[in-house]
């Protein structure tokens, strides 16, 4: 495999940027024109000597935003861990530099759009959890890793990677036309990865998590729900829990998806805005798109549906059971439990039921193992697709102990375990894993929702607690706020970074001016002054008491009445995407 290089000089002058390539024995300099964007691979001798330096960690690519082009490089990196020898890099910080020198033949409008497409770009870029590796495939499991012909082995890892999780991809647009400057750029994921050392029976292993997200239909929580017409589901998230002792190594391979039919849940101010199913849409044909992939890439697939079989979830749990019952696939099978009813009243020993449920399935479906040669000796041979309304706190929780009974019989094939022990007997590992698998769980809801995951008490300590109650409700309140006031720039800023929305430099216009509803300011006014109002008149009494009952009924009814208009035209004052039209976020 063509390797990365690992470490960078940016060298930068007014007419180019030279970048250095610091590994051993090499003399390799990326030179990229300013004017023209051209890329050429020169050598050190030709960095001018009054060029400006300065170390990098590695580059993200380049976007084209109203002022021009932009070169966006990693400045700050962090190692997580090693994966069978190679280091896995965490980026930590970026930056982003123009190749214009000013921005002076801009017009005022354009710079405010610059400027906020700046911060959107940047939005993205601080949201925790970008990793990658200079001499290590990221983007695939173990198993597709050793299923791959030697053409594959033999290509560099931006033309190898999944597609799926090169969260970069858009930005590396132009490097891809050029082989020859592979090495200066790497596939960077977006999820989340932990490396454990971890001993049991004086054995010392090591315990990895690693969860991609998928770049195909991302989003935020409300804006981006169920597939699209290729069949990508939304907030699809592929974990892979993988152990390495004494030369073997082990797999063991889940997915979560938004439920993948044409559905939506538009932010409206309601603290829980009721799913629409689309009327119009022929659902079966992306439906079948989506599992014929999923098939393929993972084998059989055993939906867990995890949404409440009553109140506003229930027409989607029904529609979910009809289409798979109409695909009339025998490599789909479908579960449907109800987690809110067979935990309520803090009954969370009934999770139980439903590993049990799919316990032969899971033996069945195996899991990838490796021997100390490189043999493989088992292959897994399906996947659970697990999934609530948010693929989130419901899903993490049956992810994580469906890994922990992969990891059992995972630890005792490889020797670690002895017959009859137990992962949840081992005090200081259980930690371990409990943990990791809550920070897994607060990775994907800060990426997708905004906020820390519910229910990680339980994750982490086996049960709920008060405490934990108290923080969901905090969490709770926290994502009501960003999913109705603060989602739209979120979910603009994905769309800019991933490419689904492009800028032309040579349009004046963006549809960041596009003006307000009248509403919008007015009712909003009018709803505070009228509270205060009714506030003021109940702290300054009027001389008579049947006086101060008429003003604060009348400012009162005034507040009450304008906060229902506010409620009932709520879409109109929700923070909604500006940058991709309506249909194609439905």
């Amino acid at each position: 495999m063509a390797t990365a290089y690992e470490s960078f000089n940016l060298h930068t002058t007014p007419e180019k940027f030279y970048v250095e390539a610091c590994d051993d024995c090499s003399n390799d300099v990326l030179s990229i024109d300013r004017v023209s964007t051209e890329m050429i691979l020169t050598v050190r001798n030709d960095i001018p000597p009054h060029a400006v330096t300065r170390p990098i960690s590695g580059i993200m690519g380049t976007i084209r935003l109203v002022a021009g082009t932009y070169l966006i490089v990693i400045t700050k990196k962090k190692q997580v861990g090693d994966l069978l020898g190679h280091a896995v890099w965490k980026a930590m910080d970026f930056d982003m530099i123009s190749y214009k020198k000013t921005v002076l033949h801009l017009t005022d409008n354009q710079m405010q759009d610059n400027k906020a497409f700046l911060s959107m770009i940047n939005s993205v870029l601080h949201t925790d959890g970008f990793y990658f590796a200079t001499d290590y495939d990221l983007t695939h499991t173990l198993q597709r890793l050793a299923n791959t012909s030697p053409e594959f082995q033999e290509m560099s890892l931006l033309e190898r990677a999944d597609q799926r999780f090169v969260w970069n991809g858009h930005l590396l647009r132009d490097f891809m036309a050029q082989p020859e400057i592979h090495r200066f750029v790497y596939p960077v994921i977006h999820g989340f990865i932990t490396m454990k050392s971890c001993c049991i029976n004086g054995k010392m292993f090591e315990w990895n998590i690693i969860s991609r997200r998928s770049c195909f239909r991302a989003g935020v929580r409300y804006y981006v729900r169920g597939i699209d017409s290729e069949g990508h589901a939304a907030n699809f998230v592929e974990t892979e829990q993988i152990v390495q002792y004494n030369g073997g190594k082990a797999s063991f391979v889940q997915t979560r998806g938004s439920i993948p039919f044409y559905w939506s849940q538009r932010p409206n101010l309601k603290y829980k805005p009721k799913p629409q199913i689309s009327k119009s849409i022929n659902h079966l044909d992306g439906f079948q798109r989506h599992f014929d992939s999923q098939i393929i890439i993972y084998g059989r697939q055993v939906i867990l549906n995890l949404i409440d079989q009553k109140g506003s979830e229930k027409h989607l749990e029904q529609a979910f059971d009809k289409m798979v019952s109409s695909l009339g696939n025998g490599m789909v099978k479908y579960i449907a439990f109800d987690f809110h009813k067979e935990c309520s009243r803090m009954r969370w020993h009934r999770l139980q039921i439903l590993v049990d449920m799919v316990a032969e399935m899971q033996d069945e479906f195996g899991y990838f193992l490796v021997d100390v040669d490189g043999k493989v000796l088992v292959q897994q041979e399906g996947i659970f697709r697990s999934n609530c309304m948010d693929c989130l706190d419901r899903t993490n929780v049956i992810q994580s102990l469906l890994a922990r009974c992969s990891l059992q019989s995972q630890l005792e094939r490889l020797g670690v375990l002895h017959i009859g022990q137990r992962i949840e007997d081992q005090t200081d590992f259980e930690k371990i894993y409990k943990n990791a698998w809550a920070d897994n769980a607060n990775a994907c809801a800060k990426q997708y929702a905004g906020t820390g995951a519910l229910k990680t008490d339980f994750t982490r300590t086996g049960k709920r607690t008060q405490w934990g109650l108290l923080m969901d409700g905090w969490n709770s309140m926290i994502r009501y706020y960003k999913n109705n006031f603060s989602d739209g720039f979120r979910q603009d800023s994905i769309d800019l970074f991933l490419g689904n929305y492009a800028i032309d430099e040579a349009d004046m216009t963006t549809p960041l001016h596009e003006p307000k509803d009248w509403k919008f300011l007015t009712l909003p006014i009018i709803m505070v002054v009228a509270f205060s109002m009714c506030i003021i008149c109940l702290l300054m009494a009027g001389d008579t008491w049947t006086e101060t009952l008429a003003y604060v009924l009348f400012w009162g009814t005034a507040s009450v009445v304008t906060a229902g208009v506010i409620l009932f035209n709520g879409r109109d004052f929700v923070d909604a995407p500006k940058l991709v039209q309506k249909e194609k976020m439905d």
